[in-house]
């Protein structure tokens, strides 16, 4: 059931459905996430049995922000020991698109954290999804697990009713609107003394770089990392085989393919692109959909549009290839992904 998260009552019913041991469909400025009390196991199982995720694939927990500027109070009940670097990430980029693997105090989050001694933290900016994390920490919920609210491996969801389509009416889901930002977070691993970028996401290691004030390294430029969300080779994927090509090839297999497709009497298309470049294909079983031009623009709508034109009905996503440039990390990871599977 998708609730309006501005109707009375609606912020309180989500921290208590959490409370509860119960799932929740939560926005935040990223993507949707499927929401559980992070210190409940039994709420955290039931996480990886929706999703049919693997239990010991981790998940990240978010926490509420701290007061006027401070640290968040539930950064030192889940994490213990991290560097000084590290808290001048938490400092400078929460609230936002950032998950900080850091140093797992005990036995906290140990399900959430698919029995690693390390745990994914971040802080969301969505101020929907703060308002429910202050709620249910006055109801005992320090964190809470929140990975995609998707099956395991399929395109992330960025609005409500993404949600919605892939879990039913059984679950309660708060609509905050479409997410802002569009893929997930940048996650950087902050337990081997230096930091290491896991998956890229909103901020650029530029970013990074600029505030730890070293090199950030890259994930196979050390050894024994930890497992971290979204870090599977094939993600991200919809039932249409993805495959990323350059400018000059997509339109020579436009080409090539558009007189072969019409040769068909259904006029239902086959094939969509989307992409940067405007292209040409003499075929009507083409569906042609321009990407935006700058990276914010293209990452806010990607997992929308790949499920849009799933829903056409196409066998194949051609997808140009985004520019090389940090700015355009995450999309070219999430598309790779999704290509691989």
């Amino acid at each position: 059931m998708i609730l309006a998260a501005a109707e009375p009552g609606a912020i309180a019913r989500a921290a208590q459905t959490l409370a509860a041991g119960e799932l929740l469909g939560l926005p935040t400025e990223t993507v949707y996430g499927l929401a559980a009390d992070a210190g409940n196991d039994a709420a955290v199982d039931k996480i990886y049995v929706a999703k049919g995720r693997p239990a010991d694939h981790p998940l990240i927990v978010h926490v509420a922000p701290g007061d006027a500027g401070g640290l968040p109070p539930a950064l030192a009940h889940f994490a213990q020991d991290w560097p000084a670097w590290a808290e001048a990430l938490i400092r400078r980029f929460w609230p936002g698109p950032l998950t900080l693997i850091l140093p797992r105090r005990g036995a906290v989050g140990a399900k959430a954290a698919g029995g690693q001694d390390s745990i994914g933290l971040r802080c969301p900016s969505h101020p929907v999804a703060q308002a429910v994390f202050r709620a249910a920490a006055e109801l005992g919920v320090a964190g809470v697990a929140a990975p995609s609210a998707n099956q395991f491996g399929r395109v992330s969801p960025t609005t409500a009713a993404h949600v919605a389509s892939e879990f039913g009416e059984g679950l309660l889901v708060l609509d905050g609107g479409a997410c802002d930002v569009g893929i997930e977070s940048t996650i950087v691993d902050a337990t081997r003394g230096v930091p290491v970028l896991l998956r890229p996401g909103g901020i650029s290691r530029e970013q990074i770089e600029a505030v730890c004030g070293q090199p950030v390294r890259g994930k196979d430029e050390l050894a024994a990392d930890p497992r971290a969300s979204g870090t599977l080779a094939a993600h991200y994927a919809p039932q249409a085989s993805v495959r990323l090509m350059d400018a000059a090839a997509l339109q020579a297999a436009l080409q090539v393919l558009g007189t072969e497709l019409d040769a068909a009497v259904d006029a239902t298309p086959t094939v969509a692109v989307y992409a940067r470049t405007a292209l040409r294909s003499p075929s009507r079983r083409v569906l042609v959909r321009r990407m935006p031009a700058d990276a914010a623009g293209a990452a806010r709508e990607l997992f929308a549009v790949l499920r849009e034109l799933d829903a056409t009905g196409v066998r194949l996503i051609w997808v140009e290839m985004p520019p090389s440039d940090d700015a355009w990390a995450g999309i070219r990871d999430r598309l790779q992904r999704a290509a691989a599977a």
